[in-house]
């Protein structure tokens, strides 16, 4: 089909396309070319879009990968469509790139077909995008161009914000245009990255005007007719060239002062062009400014037989055009199809809205269509909205999800079941979903105004106290309001009795006022028959108890885990599983710990609960480095860390286990920098808890750095912070053993002795061993110091060996390289090379090269050989005796040990007692020295 040339894309940028724009376009020429991002925006017909295709033309050439969408006002209510346009070329490139979670979302969003359940949260989504965006970036630079703004769906609008706003320095740049009458540009801003260039586009003068009208061959106007055109166009130029055309085309041109022959509105324009269509073809136009991205089939199923002539006979005209790689039949204006719809008499529109009711393939078209067909209340056009409204909910569209129940709300007839009210609350849920707060406030508040149901005002009251988020005290006077409404209902008292232990944990502090609350809320529920807020909040309860140390701690969890279960709580981030994963870490079962985070995660990422999958990311990886997997540890928490920072989801919880990682195996200037940002967003939050978590983790940071005043420093404030909240057990931080060591380097043993004592008698009331084996490690330090060496060496033996049978690797190292520390102190012999070992096996690198500083450090020593005996011991071993020996020296494990040399456990247990006995040592730290003494 011919389109005319006023609408055409051309081919290659010309001089013509950006008369009047020079300046504006070399400024956003030279922000991309530094690959930043630009925002074009002013009224319609300004020339935006002619501007956007010039510079897509120049700075593509540059781009390897260049992604396009334009929409249309028709499609604006349909979710994904623009994010089709961006990526639906290039799926197949990027699929195999993206974890399955965000492959199935992102193939589901763009097909509508998939497991709509991965979507629900809309995270594994918005996810996807960006991850698709890394993958493309990866290859070369990517340049992504949207047109018309303003009409793109509110889903992909967000989720290309959500990408923009995370691409750092990812080579992706962005190019966008959007309709605005003034400045109120900024909300578009949001989609673009941060530091974006936004353009505004101004009338063109009277000269630019002539110049523009001369330079499309509108030529012979005279000076004054050039004058009526900018002044009726405004300077306009969309407006100036239909203006120029029309009175090219007028035979009888105007005489001096008499107005130009057409109206000054686009409106009339398209009108005067509509005259010369037959009646049918205006009904078939019609129908497609009505549609969602119309086709020539579509328009055949609404009943338009001769869709295809009609829209030959527009294009003709310049009022369509259909696009070359695609069936989709457009508009060659957007404001051609807005004036022909807001022309049109309502009830042309509402049977327009009726054909494309049943001929759209969408079932979310298809009822949006059959709400503008309809008048009035509809309990049938109510269900349908309803069921579209949950339709977008699966598919991760909480937005328009939010649209389609306040449609749904207005069909519904005053006393059905469900009534309005009830669905319009859905809407406030689902806005909530989708990061539209003030729009759920404001449909709970108008609820609130005229529900007399006590399930609906509270149902109301929590949406309200929801929208709060973290600032609670915000909403301070809701809480009594809502317990009235309540009444003597367990199940709403369950409701806002939950909200108010999270109110007592955050706003207060107050950890036995939210475990009260979190166990009232449990009964309540229970009483109810709620089971889901029943679980939820025993499982909140737990959290508490083991935060707090409290003895209950245990039984509580089994009470969240008991049969009948919900899994809606399952694998949620604050139910029993997760509670219970914190208890045995807490209680030293590292094995047990590891078994139920990572079957947490894996079942999460099955059904693509991405803000779960942040905590039981951070959930892993603590273990990990609890066990002395330094290098897991790290890989696992910055991975943890990005998706907070894609997601905004814990934040500050992953910036802090990254600084406790990196600190033990990773980079400590960087461990340095995350703890302290964690420091400055947890204070300006007002969050006591984690601030006393990231203060341990910079206190940490700054022993591994060599900082010793520095740790004291911060983890004195740790100290004051903790006993202010009430937490009195140590293996919720444990900072305490770092706390001890860092005074006793600064020589103040009294205080490190006072730590060590007040810490054990709460590890010996809780039975937290490996605390304990850390607390007596900082003790033997202590008795260094006041000149007690040999007790201070049989302290940190015996501490070595706890650590180990517990599964501290890490931990058994730093016992390694005290004991070695120790040592070099006295005469003789001392060899680093165990602690060297250890933290090589546990890749905690920014503690072996402190072990390297220290061996060299040490004055060469005199080469002393072990007891003859021994030797002779160590040479008289049996064939298999000397294999298992061979291995301890290496640092392997008794399994390990049995793997590689094809015997059982047992068998590797029985040799090396056999070896013990003949070498008359007692461990697997006396063949190491034996070793090593050799080796010297």
């Amino acid at each position: 089909m011919t389109v005319p040339r006023d609408f055409q894309e051309p081919a290659r940028c010309r001089p013509d396309l950006v008369i009047g724009r020079d300046d504006l376009f070399g400024q956003a020429r030279e922000q991309l070319a530094r690959g930043g991002s630009v925002l074009l925006h002013g009224p319609a017909g300004i020339g935006k879009s002619t501007v956007l295709r010039a510079l897509t033309a120049q700075s593509g050439e540059a781009a390897r990968t260049v992604l396009r969408c334009s929409a249309t006002e028709s499609e604006s209510h349909l979710p994904f469509l623009a994010l089709a346009d961006l990526f639906g070329l290039v799926l197949d490139d990027v699929s195999d790139k993206l974890p399955a979670a965000q492959r199935t979302a992102l193939e589901s969003a763009l097909t509508g077909r998939g497991e709509s359940t991965l979507q629900r949260d809309g995270l594994a989504l918005r996810l996807a995008v960006l991850s698709a965006l890394r993958a493309l970036a990866a290859e070369g630079p990517v340049l992504v161009v949207a047109d018309d703004m303003q009409w793109l769906d509110p889903a992909s609008t967000e989720l290309l914000g959500f990408a923009a706003r995370r691409l750092g320095d990812i080579p992706v740049r962005m190019l966008c245009a959007v309709r605005t009458e003034g400045p109120e540009y900024d909300r578009h801003l949001r989609a673009l990255p941060p530091d974006s260039l936004a353009v505004r586009f101004n009338p063109l003068t009277r000269v630019q005007v002539s110049a523009l009208l001369e330079h499309r061959g509108y030529t012979g106007l005279q000076r004054s007719t050039v004058r009526d055109i900018h002044r009726t166009s405004g300077g306009n130029p969309f407006y100036a060239l239909e203006l120029g055309r029309a009175l090219t085309e007028n035979p009888t041109p105007p005489r001096p002062g008499e107005p130009l022959p057409v109206p000054t509105s686009l409106r009339a324009l398209v009108l005067s062009r509509l005259e010369m269509l037959s009646e049918e073809a205006r009904r078939t136009l019609l129908v497609a400014s009505a549609g969602a991205r119309p086709t020539p089939a579509l328009l055949h199923a609404a009943g338009r037989t001769n869709a295809e002539a009609e829209t030959a006979q527009a294009a003709a005209l310049g009022l369509l055009a259909t696009e070359g790689e695609g069936p989709a039949v457009r508009f060659a204006h957007p404001l051609i199809s807005a004036a022909l719809y807001a022309e049109a008499p309502a009830q042309d529109r509402r049977d327009a809205h009726r054909a494309l009711s049943t001929a759209a393939s969408d079932p979310i078209e298809r009822a949006r269509h059959l709400a503008l067909a309809t008048t009035g209340t509809d309990p049938e056009v109510a269900a349908r909205l309803a069921e579209a409204a949950a339709l977008s909910r699966d598919r991760g569209a909480p937005s328009v999800a939010a649209s389609l129940g306040l449609l749904a709300a207005r069909h519904t007839p005053a006393g059905s079941v469900p009534d309005p009210d009830v669905r319009r609350l859905e809407a406030a849920e689902d806005a909530i979903t989708a990061g539209e707060l003030d729009l759920a406030r404001d449909i709970a508040r108008d609820v609130l105004t005229r529900a007399t149901v006590p399930a609906d005002r509270v149902r109301a009251w929590i949406i309200v106290i929801d929208t709060a988020g973290h600032a609670m005290t915000e909403v301070d006077a809701v809480f009594p309001q809502a317990l009235a409404d309540a009444g003597d209902d367990p199940r709403l008292l369950a409701l806002i009795r939950y909200q108010l232990a999270w109110r007592a944990l955050l706003v207060e502090g107050d950890f036995d006022e939210a475990r009260a609350e979190a166990a009232r809320s449990a009964a309540l529920a229970a009483r109810g028959q709620d089971r889901y807020n029943e679980l939820m909040a025993l499982s909140f309860q737990a959290q508490i108890e083991t935060l707090m140390g409290h003895p209950d701690a245990p039984a509580t969890i089994k009470r969240a885990l008991k049969e009948p279960q919900d899994p809606r709580v399952a694998c949620h981030h604050n139910g029993a599983g997760y509670s219970r994963f914190r208890w045995l870490i807490m209680s030293d079962q590292l094995p047990e710990a590891r078994a139920t985070v990572t079957a947490l995660l894996r079942e999460v990422r099955r059904r693509g609960s991405v803000e779960s999958e942040v905590h039981f990311l951070r959930g892993v990886a603590e273990t990990e480095l609890r066990s002395g997997h330094c290098g897991r540890a790290l890989d696992l928490s910055r991975e943890a860390l990005m998706m907070a920072r894609d997601t905004g989801i814990g934040e500050v919880a992953s910036a802090v286990l990254s600084s406790l990682t990196e600190a033990s195996g990773g980079n400590v200037d960087r461990a340095l920098e995350l703890a302290r940002e964690a420091v400055e967003h947890a204070e300006d939050n007002g969050d006591q808890m984690y601030e006393s978590r990231a203060l341990a983790a910079l206190g940490y940071a700054q022993l591994v750095a060599g900082d010793a005043a520095g740790t004291v420093r911060s983890l004195r404030r740790v100290r004051e912070l903790e006993q202010g909240l009430g937490i009195t057990d140590p293996a919720r931080g444990r900072w305490q053993g770092d706390l001890a060591e860092a005074l006793v380097r600064i020589g103040e043993t009294g205080e490190a002795q006072d730590v060590i004592d007040v810490t054990r008698a709460n590890a010996l009331r809780l039975g937290r061993e490996s605390v304990l084996a850390v607390l007596d490690r900082a003790e033997a330090l202590v008795r260094a110091a006041r000149g007690d060496h040999e007790a201070a060496l049989d302290r940190l033996t015996s501490v070595q060996d706890r650590l180990a049978k517990l599964g501290y690797g890490l931990e058994e190292a730093r016992a390694a390289f005290a004991l070695a520390q120790l040592r070099s102190r006295r005469a003789g012999p001392t060899s680093y090379e165990e602690a060297a070992r250890l933290f090589r096996r546990c890749r905690a690198l920014p503690w072996l090269r402190h072990v390297e500083a220290a061996a060299l450090a040490r004055p060469a020593e005199p080469v002393i050989t072990p007891a003859a005996s021994a030797l002779d011991g160590l040479e008289g071993l049996a064939s298999m005796e000397r294999q298992v020996a061979a291995l301890v020296m290496e640092g392997a494990t008794n399994r390990e040990i049995a793997g590689r040399l094809f015997i059982s456990v047992k068998t590797v247990e029985a040799t090396l007692t056999r070896v013990y006995r003949k070498l008359g040592i007692r461990s697997r730290v006396d063949i190491v020295r034996l070793a090593a003494g050799r080796r010297t």
